[in-house]
């Protein structure tokens, strides 16, 4: 739909919300401030745009990262100088490692005072610095005249490869500039680095030398679904990171999943003799701290060229777009490689083992692991989770995944943001409701934030682990600490008390039984649900959970 350009008598303000509007932004999340006050006026005047108020800046930046990961798009978050850039900080460190293509729009003080240590209100002077730690790139709008320019560099870096959020800093006093007139807005087109036809060639002979190749798949190759799919059609074996669940569908017998790193992925690696790593930085948590071994030759494609062999030694790197690397890959092996026909059997072997040794370890909770997995399945429904034992176990492996925009996790291992990323994850679904997996300790951080959810009428269903602990904590503390735990009890609210004080929709659990019930009963009502299992009532874990194996004998560390 085509609107009028913007008049003389229009603001700075004013096209930030035309411009953003015109290149496709429907949903933008943030806390309104006298900073931002002059974007956040147009936006409401103009119509364009829903705005979500957060009651934080660190849940906006969940919001709008969640909402980049499910929606494959532009993720806004609007926030106001100083303090409050500093609140999304955390929240954006989480961003930067997904990789998700997020535009924060925070202000600064008036032009004349920026950088200066002049003690405006709400000034960092040092706020350009704060904002590259948890940065892909930073910019600032200087005038109205490069309001345009500004934008679209901002815009265009966020989206362009390697994907990340990018911050953008805009004074208050431009942003009630009169602004400059544009006959039209064209929305930049993200820019892919182009791998060595070279390298590609190189990798195409030895992929079609290998009997049993296998590609690891990381957050990278999300936008690469047909490509790796018609490569594990031709004879390839899959296996993934957590971030790179789905780019092949889980329900694939050739794809190992997010069972990467278990003794049933080391019997998988011995036996192969090729490893294509795609947008993946084989992170030490998957790895064993890079000790595990891998398949060689070892072959690695990114389009952070910084990445090549970073974490393990390759044998040919190619700095590309993992989309159109893999394209120019297939058209160069036939249609059938001439690999082992039992390496799919083999891999669908080991994952009904990894899936049973798993199931093992999670004692009751299997059935509310069988009951959220096939919830997903059936229903295509975004999986959202905070850092907890439940998803450490089971929901960063077991619940299947088709397709790599359902799933959500913090992957740099922040507590606390699961509430405000299902709310983000939730508005971009236009579908099925998120299912969003919390623990109590987390969810204590991010409280606030299911105020949020009622007020916007979000789609989503919060499965509340409560052990009244950080458990994981505990758990470590009885593994290495002779048992001695200290300051890992959490004292939390009633939580159904709390969810009737705002009109949230609330069910405990103490039953195990009980659970699938209260999951599709919460699927099938509108807006946000709770469900609450209530661990102290259930019972433990079969087997305690004390964090990742490390080291290639897999001692705990």
């Amino acid at each position: 739909m085509k609107h009028d350009p913007i008049s003389k008598t229009d603001t700075v303000g004013d096209f930030i919300a035309h411009y953003l509007a015109e290149i496709g932004v429907s949903v933008m999340f943030g806390v309104i401030s006298i900073h931002n006050m002059p974007i956040l006026d147009a936006v409401a005047r103009q119509g364009r745009i829903r705005f979500v108020p957060a009651r934080g800046e660190a849940g906006a930046m969940n919001m709008a990262d969640a909402y980049a990961r499910v929606s494959g798009g532009l993720g806004v978050c609007l926030t106001s100088t100083g303090t409050a850039a500093g609140n999304a900080a955390g929240a954006q460190a989480e961003a930067l490692t997904a990789g998700s293509r997020v535009l924060h729009i925070t202000t600064q003080v008036d032009l004349g005072y920026a950088d200066r240590d002049r003690a405006a209100i709400h000034d960092v002077p040092r706020q350009p610095e704060m904002l590259r730690g948890v940065s892909k790139s930073v910019h600032r709008m200087w005038d109205s005249n490069g309001a345009i320019g500004a934008l679209t560099a901002a815009v265009s870096d966020a989206l362009s490869a390697p994907s990340g959020p990018v911050s953008l800093e805009i004074p208050v006093d431009v942003q009630r500039a009169p602004a400059v007139v544009m006959a039209a807005v064209h929305a930049p087109v993200p820019t892919r680095p182009s791998a060595p036809q070279s390298a590609v060639e190189e990798m195409a002979r030895l992929i079609t030398q290998a009997k049993r190749p296998l590609i690891w798949l990381g957050g990278g190759a999300r936008g690469a679904v047909e490509e790796a799919t018609e490569l594990m059609r031709r004879g390839v074996g899959v296996v993934t990171s957590t971030n790179g669940r789905g780019v092949v569908s889980e329900e694939e017998a050739a794809n190992l999943g997010a069972f990467n790193m278990g003794p049933d992925a080391m019997e998988l690696y011995g036996s192969c003799d090729l490893m294509l790593v795609v947008g993946s930085r084989l992170r030490g948590n998957e790895t064993r701290n890079n000790k595990m071994p891998l398949p060689r030759p070892l072959l690695q494609i990114d389009a952070d060229a910084g990445q090549g062999g970073r974490n393990y030694p390759v044998d040919v790197f190619a700095h590309g777009d993992a989309a159109d690397t893999l394209r120019r890959l297939l058209a160069l092996l036939p249609e059938t490689l001439d690999t082992d026909e039992a390496l799919a059997f083999d891999i669908a072997r080991l994952k009904a083992q990894a899936e049973g040794r798993l199931r093992d370890t999670l004692g009751p909770y299997t059935v509310v692991a069988e009951a959220i997995s096939g919830a997903v399945g059936a229903g295509g429904n975004a999986w959202v989770r905070d850092v907890t034992i439940s998803n450490s176990t089971y929901g960063n492996r077991y619940v299947r995944l088709s397709d790599p925009r359902q799933g959500v996790h913090a992957l740099g291992g922040g507590i606390g943001q699961g509430v405000a990323m299902g709310i983000g994850a939730a508005l971009a679904s236009h579908g099925p409701k998120a299912i969003t997996l919390l623990g109590d300790g987390g969810t204590m951080l991010g409280l606030a934030e299911m105020i949020t959810a009622v007020d916007e009428k979000a789609p989503l269903v919060y499965v509340l682990m409560n052990d009244q602990a950080y458990g994981v904590i505990e758990n470590i503390q009885d593994a290495q600490y002779d048992r001695r735990r200290h300051y890992s009890k959490v004292a939390v609210p009633e939580f159904g008390a709390f969810c009737g004080s705002i009109g949230m929709p609330h069910v405990k659990v103490d039953r195990v039984d009980a659970f699938e019930a209260a999951l599709q009963a919460a699927l099938a009502t509108e807006g946000p649900r709770v469900i609450e299992v209530d661990m102290c009532a259930i019972g433990p874990f079969a087997e305690a959970f004390a964090g990742p194996p490390a080291g290639a004998a897999g001692k705990k560390e």
